[in-house]
């Protein structure tokens, strides 16, 4: 009997997800709406559906017969979508909108936090302008102020001077600067430290961590210019070690699994927590996501030996206890190639050159991309994730730089320091 997955979005993470899951003999993987490089995929096809569509997933699913759904972003998950699939009798990967509440309000997450006394930075909450003003006056520098609601991973803006912050503060509250999802914001302190990416499965009592990573934030070199949605990631991250990996398990995931449980939110899916690590290996969390992360799905899944889906569907059963993740020792290196402008308004259209350049252990997870004829076209920001796999961090990095610098449009830009903290601990 042929196994039939359904992987919901359209970016880097989604084509990384579609790629693994293709991997077993005898599955057909759909994506909705998918990518150029889904609908390229061997065993993968594009179904014409958005991802904000939940009445036509669903319908798709029973109509197909859908065995699993996994969920690539975070807005169906908030706007319901797997409540919408249970409700029919589909299973789905993922929380439902009451749990993803912890990734679709940070007001809520840090209320969570603070409830369970998960280890997280100083803060407060807003959704008048002149108190937060008045507050931005008394806190020290650097500060960051964070959207609520979900805003594309763009959302926060790490001040340090106080006018930045204030700045920052007027335009999500009184100038809408990102709709909704800025009525309410959080402002918190900077935390010191190396950050790193902590994601799990689970099962609503049983947790099973993933491989270590850790992203790069920041648009250039040397973690400054404006946050984005990921300029690259790597895994493992060095700075979890098996000490910090038992502390972040101890101190953040189980105590979010059990406030969860305890408030009648019993959480199965992807559960993402960024963490900030300080010197003597203490986590404190900077945010949780309910997803697979982006792009840290695609240095993550390339390493990963088990199957996907067999894990999801253990989680879905309530059997994470038995369950096993099995991964390649090489490290893995994504670089993300992004548009002009990026993370503002970029331009679209651009014809891509050099994606038949294939290298060996070298990956291309397409995100803003795009058939156009025979052709394939920038359409979004950030374009491609070029991911390389090595005996060594810094062979997996020159393998993935050396592919990316193949690969061009008009106007394409990378960062080229992806991995410098690990880098230097190997130097």
């Amino acid at each position: 009997m042929s196994d039939k997955i359904l992987i919901v979005g359209a970016g880097g993470r989604e084509h990384a997800l579609a790629w693994h899951c293709a991997q077993m003999p005898g599955r057909t993987v759909y994506v909705a709406p998918g990518n150029a490089g889904t609908a390229r995929e061997p065993g993968v096809e594009n179904v014409a559906i958005d991802s904000s569509d939940l009445d036509g997933l669903v319908a798709f699913a029973e109509r197909t017969g859908i065995d699993l759904t996994i969920v690539g972003p975070e807005q169906p998950l908030v706007a319901g979508i797997v409540d919408r699939f249970t409700a029919a009798g589909l299973a789905c990967f993922g929380p439902s909108a009451a749990a993803a509440a912890l990734e679709g309000s940070k007001v809520f997450s840090k209320e969570f936090m603070v409830r369970h006394r998960i280890p997280t930075a100083q803060h407060a909450s807003f959704e008048a302008l002149e108190p937060a003003l008045a507050y931005l006056e008394t806190v020290a520098l650097p500060v960051v102020v964070k959207a609520s609601g979900l805003a594309a991973g763009k959302g926060v803006v790490i001040a340090t001077r106080r006018e930045q912050a204030c700045q920052a503060a007027a335009a999500m509250l009184r100038d809408a600067a990102f709709g909704e999802a800025g009525r309410h914001i959080v402002v918190e302190e900077f935390l010191q430290g190396e950050e790193a990416s902590f994601i799990a499965l689970v099962d609503g009592t049983d947790i099973l961590p993933l491989a270590s990573s850790q992203d790069h934030k920041a648009r250039d070199e040397g973690d400054r210019g404006p946050n984005t949605g990921g300029m690259g990631a790597y895994s493992p991250a060095p700075v979890v070690t098996p000490a910090v990996h038992a502390r972040i398990m101890r101190e953040v995931m189980l105590p979010t699994a059990r406030g969860l449980a305890a408030e009648g939110l019993r959480y199965r899916g992807f559960l993402y927590a960024g963490v900030m690590i300080d010197p003597a290996g203490a986590p404190r969390v900077l945010e949780f996501n309910c997803r697979f992360g982006d792009p840290e799905a695609q240095v993550v899944l390339p390493r990963l030996a088990s199957d996907l889906p067999a894990l999801c569907r253990a989680a879905l059963a309530g059997e994470l206890a038995a369950a096993e993740a099995r991964w390649r020792p090489e490290p893995a290196l994504g670089v993300v190639m992004a548009a002009a402008g990026y993370p503002a308004q970029t331009r679209r259209g651009d014809a891509i050159e050099g994606l038949a350049a294939d290298l060996p252990e070298t990956l291309v997870f397409h995100a803003g991309t795009r058939l156009a004829g025979d052709r394939i076209v920038t359409a979004g920001g950030r374009v491609l994730c070029v991911t390389g796999l090595g005996p060594t961090l810094r062979e997996a990095r020159d393998r993935a730089y050396a592919r990316v610098d193949r690969i061009g449009w008009e106007g394409a830009f990378c960062r080229r320091d992806i991995g410098h903290r690990a880098l230097a601990r190997e130097d």
